[in-house]
């Protein structure tokens, strides 16, 4: 599949924010990338460009593709409720995201290779689709096979994240997906109304 291989920092100095976690290299160099990008006479934003860089900050952040994001749109406008709101919890809800929230991976892009290899299963059952969508009540766990593995110990040592909305059993390897989160629970500096403007028009 089409990912964003690129260097990371780049991305996060395009939005003025570490969006893939700390990041020395970025606190560096906090001033947006290329040649004029110390330059304090730039232009000022149109609405739409403010627009356009807050959907592309979203899908970077979560790792998906426009035709991906367009299709969790819809369904977030098809939804009840706030459609930037559950625009959000739909990304949150992906496996991937929850694999990373719970501490098994340190970033999003290791939870995904972590699904795509088949390291976690979902209610007992092998799952490999990172864009999976968590029900409230699900079971996440390392497949027993894989619990072992360094990369995935070595995240859970690291990990200091604790969300209301999910649950993990350190013993077992395994959480709770318990409830889709809220807006305020959900810590993405994302202003999901710009999104919900650019699509709409």
């Amino acid at each position: 599949m089409a990912r964003y291989t690129g260097p990371k920092t780049k991305i996060a100095r395009k939005f003025g924010e570490a969006i893939y976690g700390e990041d020395k290299s970025f606190e560096k160099r906090n001033y947006p990338p290329g040649q004029h990008g110390q330059n304090r006479r730039r232009g000022k934003k149109s609405e739409y460009a403010v627009q356009l860089a807050e959907k592309q900050k979203a899908k970077y952040t979560y790792g998906i593709l426009e035709r991906q994001f367009r299709n969790l749109f819809k369904k977030a406008t098809a939804a009840s409720g706030i459609t930037g709101e559950v625009l959000l919890q739909l990304c949150e809800s992906r496996l991937d995201n929850v694999v990373y929230r719970m501490g098994i991976a340190p970033s999003r892009s290791a939870a995904r290779q972590l699904v795509s290899h088949r390291h976690i299963t979902v209610n007992g059952d092998k799952v490999n689709i990172p864009s999976y969508q968590l029900k409230p009540g699900d079971v996440v766990a390392v497949r027993e096979k894989s619990k072992s593995l360094d990369a995935i110990q070595q995240s859970l040592a690291n990990s200091s994240h604790v969300f209301e909305w999910i649950t993990w059993n350190t013993d077992k390897k395994e959480g709770t997906f318990v409830s889709v989160p809220q807006r305020l629970q959900i810590p993405e500096n994302i202003n999901e109304q710009f999104i919900v403007e650019l699509y709409s028009k």
